[in-house]
């Protein structure tokens, strides 16, 4: 099997690559956005160059059809045909209890997928429309569904559960089940082999930092604990999520502000974090650019943001006996060196010691960032959810 389509469905987008199994490489990559509205468009990177085109894209069917008609014809074609493509793996995220690997999607396995719907009411529908897409094109092409929850199903279930009549979980599944869990998995893996060492025996503390954000504990290649909970809102501060917040603060602002569920659903998920205390921004470049203009907001924003970090590495150290590893992931975590500096500064009495010159020449690529008399090694590992979930469909449909 050589050649593998991966497919990211979001409500309202696409994600794609594709990828040569032969030597890993991604051929072509790109994606649509917009669905369902006049102006959606697609994104097309090849040999380096992006390239643009627009047309109206009013639901997942036609998006994928579209993203065949790129891959096969035109400018941008990379294929002769679709019968090229061995099979396609998709990004499924939240698989509840049901899944705890990636698996072959068949009826049954989309049937219990669908039942996880009350989990993810905007991501999982979305995941299934673009299978079932995929379907309707090539009806006998293999796909395979890798779960973003997967990952964490290791956890102990006096890590997962939450201190609510037990009845809530056994009747409806109220538990931490975590995300980002594809991205969990690669990092801890690939951090190992970066460093030479074997995962067993290892404590390893992932912190993917983006505009979504979440932590792992992952001990002996394990997952122990993570931060994110039922939903993606739970644990750090995010972009525009609350992250950690008092029950009792929430059900208080729903009555100050006159809001029900989806109202303080908007609030905690879209208007807090990041842009919520700044007053200005979700992204991290822009928090930095207002603490250099002498905003006092950003420069708050900026240091709730990394002390939340800082407490969780605390956290997760404590729950595994200690930590080896510790290395930071995703947009903010690869590329500000000014994020890993404020989540690892304070605590050199855990023998976590940052070595500022390589923290700050560190972007976006594999690097050991600690000091060299550091007991616990820091390190950048840029994450490739794609490549997993490739790898993933490839050892499936062999």
């Amino acid at each position: 099997m050589k050649k593998i389509l991966v497919l990211n469905c979001g409500s309202s987008s696409i994600k794609y690559a594709l990828y040569d199994m032969a030597d890993q490489s991604v051929i072509t990559s790109g994606g649509i956005e917009k669905i369902g509205l006049p102006d959606s468009f697609i994104t097309v990177k090849l040999n380096g160059e992006k390239h643009k085109m627009e047309k109206p894209v009013k639901e997942h069917t036609a998006g994928v059809q579209w993203i065949f008609e790129v891959l096969t014809t035109g400018d941008y074609a990379v294929l002769k045909s679709l019968d090229e493509l061995d099979a396609v793996g998709h990004r499924m995220v939240h698989g509840g209890e049901k899944f705890n690997k990636s698996v072959l999607l068949t009826p049954d396995v989309m049937e219990a997928f669908a039942a996880c719907n009350d989990l993810a009411p905007l991501h999982n529908p979305a995941n299934i429309k673009g299978v079932n897409a995929v379907s309707a094109i090539l009806p006998n092409i293999p796909q395979v569904g890798v779960f973003d929850t997967a990952f964490h199903q290791t956890m102990p279930d006096y890590a997962y559960m939450y201190a609510l009549p037990y009845e809530l979980y056994s009747k409806y599944g109220v538990r931490r089940y975590g995300f980002h869990g594809t991205s969990h998995r690669y990092v801890s893996q690939r951090v190992c082999e970066f460093l030479g060492v074997k995962p067993e025996g290892k404590k390893i503390i992932t912190c993917h930092i983006g505009n979504g954000a979440s932590i792992a504990a992952v001990k002996y290649g394990k997952c122990v604990d993570t931060s994110m909970g039922l939903t993606p809102l739970e644990g750090l501060i995010m972009g525009t999520r609350s992250g950690d917040i008092d029950a009792g603060a929430v059900t208080f602002l729903m009555d100050k502000l006159g809001l029900d569920t989806k109202g303080i659903s908007n609030l905690l998920n879209k208007k807090s974090g990041l842009l919520g205390v700044s007053e200005g921004s979700s992204d991290f470049r822009d928090i930095l650019a207002g603490i250099a203009a002498g905003n006092d907001k950003a420069r708050l924003a900026k240091e709730m943001y990394c002390y939340r970090i800082k407490k969780y590495i605390g956290e997760y150290a404590a729950a595994m006996g200690g930590v080896d590893i510790i290395l930071f992931t995703g947009g903010a975590g690869e590329n500000q060196y000014e994020v890993r500096e404020g989540a690892t500064k304070g605590l050199e009495f855990m023998g976590i010691k940052l070595d500022d010159a390589k923290n700050k020449a560190c972007r976006a690529k594999e690097a050991v960032l600690s000091a060299d008399d550091s007991k616990v090694t820091i390190c950048c590992i840029p994450t490739d959810e794609e490549l997993m979930i490739a790898l993933d469909t490839l050892e499936l449909t062999k």
